[in-house]
């Protein structure tokens, strides 16, 4: 489906060995000696799961799945996540579009502003040559800037977004919305698409149901004053709360919801784990744990200390660190360094140098930046495939 390019593996790419040239093998086990340590794999079995369930998840609810492509930016599982039924995919920047672009990827959710003369000219262009792409706006002058990079070159589809106090982008109140809309709609070739917001930032339940709440009555503001189309686009769902999203927005006829939950392609054994919804509402799930990642030991310098060859540039760290998986018990990640992971060893614990460790980890996004080839394998450790990543 995709124009997936076929890149080799060699010397240059971490956790493979391939001093000679030449990567592993489908079939080969990443203990045969083709992989080196440390080194992320993602297990096939449980991302195809995963897609499987958000696919039925937002097919049984009646939204569309734009799951965000940023947070794997790998070709592979984008075109798995599409071939499952994605609407679309998202992005957070014009250079990840241009990359989804590329790979033909027939339509793309931009949540993010766009100011840059150069990039807004080329989305126009592409619009004009058939592209399906649409991106936000929170103020006049991204509206202005829209109609600049527009004008002859083509037209432009925006939505305006909703953000709230101590977020990221977006108006903070309808007022300011439906100011933004009608700049958007008085700009010569700038069409408003709809409406969007992020409710992923917000810490309970409560708050992020009033988001909503408030993200709803700003369609139907709009669409009274007359500028959204009849059936506009309404998007909100991050990987935290789509269940909140689904109970506050589908059902009430706002328009076409796009949900666009991103990192729960391959979950992880920390932040997600803790936030995924499917802990409030079970029997809509699960997801399962996709990522691990494996290093030796390297030293026991001193009683109860460990020191695994692994560190901040391999592992994500933004929203937790490692947890050990195998062996189950008695070591327990402390900090990183550039190239180190401290383990704390629990008094009777064996552990010496030269032992393998399997780790899960927290936050996909900040995994997937960090590895440029990653194995895909089955549920034996065996090549299935290699993910390549962009950007």
């Amino acid at each position: 489906m995709l124009d997936i390019p076929d890149e080799p593996i060699d010397w240059r790419a971490k956790g493979f060995w391939a001093p000679s040239g030449g990567g592993p093998v489908r079939g080969a086990s990443i203990f045969d000696g083709g992989f080196t340590w440390p080194l992320l794999t993602i297990r096939e079995s449980a991302v195809r799961a995963n897609i499987a369930t958000m696919a039925e998840y937002s097919a049984r609810h009646g939204m569309d799945f734009a799951p965000h492509a940023k947070t794997t930016m790998a070709p592979q599982l984008l075109e798995m996540q599409m071939r499952a039924g994605a609407w679309g995919l998202t992005v957070a920047t014009p250079n990840q579009a241009l990359v989804l672009r590329r790979l033909g990827v027939p339509r793309v959710l931009i949540a993010n502003e766009v100011l840059d003369p150069a990039a807004l000219r080329w989305l126009a262009a592409e619009v004009a040559a058939g592209w399906e792409v649409w991106f936000q706006v929170d103020s006049v002058a991204g509206a202005e800037a829209a109609a600049a990079a527009a004008r002859g070159h083509g037209r432009l589809r925006v939505l305006v977004e909703l953000g709230h106090a101590g977020g990221r982008t977006g108006v903070r109140d309808l007022g300011e919305m439906e100011a933004v809309a009608r700049a958007v709609s008085g700009a010569e070739g700038v069409e408003l698409s709809g409406v969007t917001g992020y409710e992923g930032q917000l810490s309970d339940e409560p708050s992020v149901d009033a988001f909503l709440d408030q993200l709803a009555a700003g369609v139907r503001r709009l669409g009274s004053a007359g500028l959204l189309p009849p059936r506009p686009i309404v998007s909100a769902g991050g990987s935290a709360w789509f269940d909140r999203v689904t109970a506050r927005l589908a059902g009430q006829d706002l328009g076409q919801l796009i949900l666009r939950s991103g990192a729960s392609v391959t979950h992880d054994d920390g932040f997600y784990r803790e936030k995924t919804p499917f802990n409030r509402v079970p029997a809509e799930g699960p997801l399962h744990a996709a990522m691990e990642m494996w290093a030796q030991i390297i030293s026991t310098p001193e009683p109860g200390l460990a020191l695994a060859g692994m560190g901040k540039r391999d592992a994500p760290f933004d929203e937790g660190l490692p947890v050990v998986l195998e062996p189950a018990t008695g070591l327990t990640v402390t900090k990183l360094n550039d190239h180190h992971c401290y383990l704390r060893v629990d008094p009777g614990v064996p552990v010496r140098p030269g032992d393998l460790i399997r780790f899960g980890l927290s936050h996909p996004c900040t995994a997937f930046d960090k590895w440029r080839h990653i194995p895909l394998v089955d549920d034996e450790r065996r090549l299935v495939d290699v993910l390549d990543t962009y950007l």
